[in-house]
């Protein structure tokens, strides 16, 4: 046992929900080493650039201080897009310009990157340019990790899973389904280089102050989801769509994102801008029916390989980052014992059922199959509301009274009463 690497915690992935956990536990003096497959943390990891301050807490107290943070939200837009037009809903707010401000925009790379040196900082060591082949097992218990460095087994008390959507070690233990198609989105995302001043006009705000805009509807011909996020000198901009769907529908996300930025609510506000760059990555979309067994002997799950994303909200790390907290606390909890069985780490799940983490997926818990199986949410609805929005807005002559029936004709054409009926009712209990 002498000659054998032994840590206290092995955490697999230098994402959000690793990095939290290995800051919590370098803290409380557990020897805790952090293995990245990517060539720095951040190489391989992709968000769509929101990040929540809350999550925070605990981890880096004095967050954003240093932290590579663009802009903080003052404004939320959301848009329902048809063909050619959107309506919509926005919320602008002069209180989250009150530090601490509630979100920013961010870049995964560099701030990945941050966050491991405040791991490392707190003394958990990192190692990129590996991957974790599989897990060691000694009676049923994970024990460690088996790497594909030369003599590169790691041993520990316990191993906290946190190597994204694709978790090919929790799949190894059994914890994890193959992906399924109708779970997990493909998300394409450009960053469109722009004027500082630029930006400020167009989207009317001040020096780092910016703006989210969330987009959906029939335009995109499937369960799809658009966002345009503005950073100090650029514009992110993607979509993501469930595997299922782009498998039905015969779609290209590259097709997506480039008829998405001809959009007629979209074009003016990335003209003139030059894309910086390009990624694409896999989110899951399978909310709380889709979350699998997070605790085991000797193992715990944490972030995407958790299938912790909010995709009614956007929310993911934000979830990561509360997740890799509760795994660190519960460690700490079970080494008081000196006991790491799934009896003990099961209080991470529990952790997570009494958080808002487990509390909002649930609240949504239907939400994803709703979608996928009602194509008329939105693909009907938002032609409706596109078309009687204009009707109600173009004046030309017809009373008010007259445009209200058409509106009401057209929606009982493209939708029909009871179609409407069932669709409210089926919404109020999912999402009520």
């Amino acid at each position: 046992m002498s000659d054998k690497l032994k840590y206290d915690v092995v955490v697999v992935g230098a994402g959000p929900a690793g990095l939290s956990a290995a800051i919590i536990l370098a803290k409380a003096g557990v020897k805790v080493i952090v293995i990245e497959r990517g060539k720095f943390p951040g190489a391989k990891n992709v968000m769509g650039g929101v990040f929540y301050t809350d999550c925070m807490k605990g981890i880096v107290d004095e967050f954003p201080g240093k932290a590579p943070v663009e802009r903080h939200i003052i404004e939320q837009r959301m848009w329902i897009l048809d063909e050619k037009s959107s309506v919509g809903f926005n919320h602008k707010n002069d209180r989250f310009n009150e530090e601490p401000y509630n979100c920013h925009t961010v870049f995964r790379a560099r701030f990945d990157k941050w966050l491991a040196d405040e791991a490392e900082k707190a003394g958990a060591l990192i190692i990129n340019n590996t991957v974790v082949r599989e897990a060691i097992l000694e009676d049923g218990k994970v024990v460690g990790v088996k790497t594909d460095r030369p003599q590169g087994d790691v041993y520990a008390n316990a191993v906290i899973v946190a190597d994204g959507v694709n978790s090919l070690l929790a799949k190894s233990l059994g914890m994890r389904q193959n992906i399924q198609k109708d779970a997990v989105a493909v998300a394409v995302k450009e960053v469109i280089g722009l004027d500082e001043k630029v930006i400020n006009d167009r989207f009317n705000v001040k020096a780092n102050e910016g703006v989210t805009i969330e987009m959906t509807g029939n335009f995109f011909n499937g369960e799809a989801m658009a966002f345009l996020y503005t950073n100090q000198k650029s514009v992110s901009l993607g979509v993501g769509m469930v595997i299922a769907d782009l498998v039905k529908n015969k779609l290209n996300p590259n097709e997506l994102i480039e008829s998405l930025k001809k959009h007629p609510s979209v074009a003016p506000l990335i003209e003139g801008g030059e894309t910086k760059e390009f990624l694409v990555h896999l989110i899951p979309e399978g909310g709380f029916h889709a979350v699998p067994k997070v605790a085991g002997n000797g193992v715990m799950l944490a972030g995407d390989a958790a299938m912790l994303v909010d995709s009614i909200h956007r929310e993911g790390s934000n979830l990561a980052i509360t997740s890799g907290k509760f795994a660190a606390e519960t460690y700490l909890e079970a080494a008081k014992k000196g006991d790491f069985s799934e009896k003990t780490l099961s209080l991470y799940a529990e952790k997570l059922k009494d958080s808002f983490v487990l509390e909002d997926l649930k609240k949504y818990k239907g939400l994803p199959d709703m979608l996928q199986k009602n194509e008329r949410l939105l693909k009907k609805y938002p032609k409706v509301l596109n078309d009687a929005a204009f009707e109600l807005l173009n004046v030309n002559g017809v009373s008010k009274k007259d445009k209200e029936k058409l509106i009401w004709k057209n929606m009982k054409q493209e939708i029909g009463l009871g179609n409407m009926v069932k669709d409210m009712l089926k919404i109020w209990r999912n999402v009520i």
